[in-house]
């Protein structure tokens, strides 16, 4: 009898010190070696630990946004898209590639605000439509994105944008999308749905480069994810796992984009929103934006990938890219 407890008691014991060890925090090895030439402000980290008991690879670029040697930039297309390489090649082969908003396959544009240069090249979709009994009504949500501003500091805010507005209207508080039967709102329309206190309200977002996603992972340090109100992800699938591509960044200024390899089996089996919002929690970041994940994911530094892509046919072509130059 004290045999049996005895043992009962190991595999207890040996139970919780694999659920410490499988949900604990990732061990990254700088790998700035493999990437060089780099300058002292970025450096490069992988790991290969296991994610929550599951083969994972990860990569994250931590780049210092203080550094005026630096250019944040993008780059997009208009009814077309390249792959991140050709992004490189077309940008002079700049420091750092790597994906970010989601977009149409039928036009090829982008779905989410970019900007470049203080200059809105891409829009936010505000209206997507019922469907089966609500066929005839709309949704509304306002997208979110995350901008570097000329002070170099990041922010992250959920937008509205029209082609008549030289700068993009942001909000620093979620809110609920609005439901109704109009298909084409108005900005005045859309902001006295909000309900939101004047103090609240929406102000003039002044950024010099910007991309849009969603859903916001991070917010003041803390894990909050606003699948719902941005209406990204249906049903169950804001647990489902894939490769991911994300940006964030700490109150001391430094940039991290992270991508996560996924649908490489017995190798890396991807991440969910929950576990990629953890990432950004124990890196240390105040905001954290998840992007265009899927056969999208894909970071090149100096050209060479880090994570390996997951369709089969190589790198997917997308309408827009983040770039980091370095001067």
């Amino acid at each position: 009898m004290q045999k049996s407890i005895s043992i009962s008691a190991l595999f207890l014991i040996a139970g919780i010190l694999f659920a410490n060890i499988s949900v604990g925090q990732l061990k990254w090895q700088n790998v700035d070696s493999l990437y060089q030439p780099l300058p002292s402000s970025v450096h490069v980290y992988k790991t290969t630990d296991l994610l929550d008991g599951k083969p994972n690879i990860a990569y994250y670029v931590e780049a210092d946004l203080k550094d005026k040697k630096l250019d944040f930039t993008v780059d997009t297309t208009y009814q077309r898209r390249l792959t991140p390489s050709k992004f490189y090649e077309k940008n002079d082969k700049p420091l750092l590639v790597v994906n970010t908003t989601f977009f149409s396959f039928a036009t090829n544009q982008n779905l989410n605000v970019v900007i470049k240069n203080k200059k809105l090249v891409g829009y936010n979709i505000h209206t997507i439509n019922g469907r089966g009994k609500d066929t005839f009504t709309y949704r509304h949500p306002f997208g979110s994105a995350i901008g570097i501003s000329k002070k170099r500091e990041a922010d992250i805010a959920w937008l509205y944008t029209d082609s008549s507005l030289q700068t993009p209207q942001a909000s620093q508080f979620i809110l609920p999308a609005i439901k109704d039967s109009i298909q084409y709102p108005q900005q005045q329309y859309l902001f006295e749905k909000t309900s939101v206190p004047q103090h609240m309200g929406f102000e003039k977002w002044k950024m010099q480069t910007a991309v849009g996603g969603g859903p916001v992972l991070l917010q003041n340090g803390e894990i909050k994810i606003t699948n719902n109100e941005e209406l990204k992800f249906t049903g169950k699938a804001i647990d489902d796992k894939h490769p991911r591509t994300a940006m964030g960044y700490t109150r001391d200024n430094k940039l991290i984009l992270l991508v996560i390899e996924g649908r490489n089996p017995g190798k890396a089996e991807g991440a969910t929103l929950t576990q990629e919002a953890k990432i950004f929690k124990d890196l240390g970041c105040w905001e954290a934006l998840n992007l265009d994940g899927g056969g999208s994911s894909c970071m090149l530094v100096n050209g060479k990938e880090t994570i390996k892509v997951s369709d089969a046919a190589g790198q997917r072509p997308v309408p827009a890219v983040f770039i980091i130059k370095w001067k």
